[in-house]
């Protein structure tokens, strides 16, 4: 039964090849041309390559230009900043030797109060308790505990 189903399979686009074959022997004798595949192919794959040498060109030049915007990016540094609610942030900013409180919402950003004195390091904002427990429980395994009942 499989033997059948397999010699059904090989022989069924039997019909297609012929009907191929008849009409590429029609466009011979009637004197028309065959589309060339391979010049088509070729234009194609031509187009598809400019078209990813456009687009890698143009990020390479946004990458360029964005670099120009701010030479000095160490002025202004972000020390930390809270989530309030779903749009609105408190952001603590440190420019030259002054800490500034911010209020942000979607559409104003508030000075909310200006620190002549650091407030927190900029160096040390990021070690919060999550991060101490993170920074300890990655040097430990990552097993379950054993039980011992």
């Amino acid at each position: 039964m499989t033997r059948l189903t397999g010699w059904l399979l090989l022989w069924a686009p039997l019909p297609l090849l012929a009907e191929e074959t008849a009409k590429a022997g029609e466009i011979a004798t009637s004197g028309g041309r065959a589309p060339d595949t391979v010049a088509t192919i070729l234009s194609l794959g031509a187009g598809l390559l400019a078209v990813v040498a456009i687009i890698y060109g143009c990020a390479w030049l946004i990458r360029r230009m964005s670099g120009m915007t701010g030479m000095n990016n160490n002025a202004i540094k972000v020390v930390s900043v809270l989530a309030i609610g779903a749009r609105e942030r408190i952001a603590l900013v440190e420019v030259g030797q002054q800490q500034i409180l911010l209020g942000i919402t979607p559409s104003t950003i508030r000075t909310l109060h200006v620190f002549d004195e650091p407030v927190v390091d900029a160096g040390n904002a990021g070690s919060s308790d999550f991060a101490r427990k993170l920074q300890s429980m990655i040097g430990k395994s990552w097993s379950a505990p054993e039980r011992k009942d």
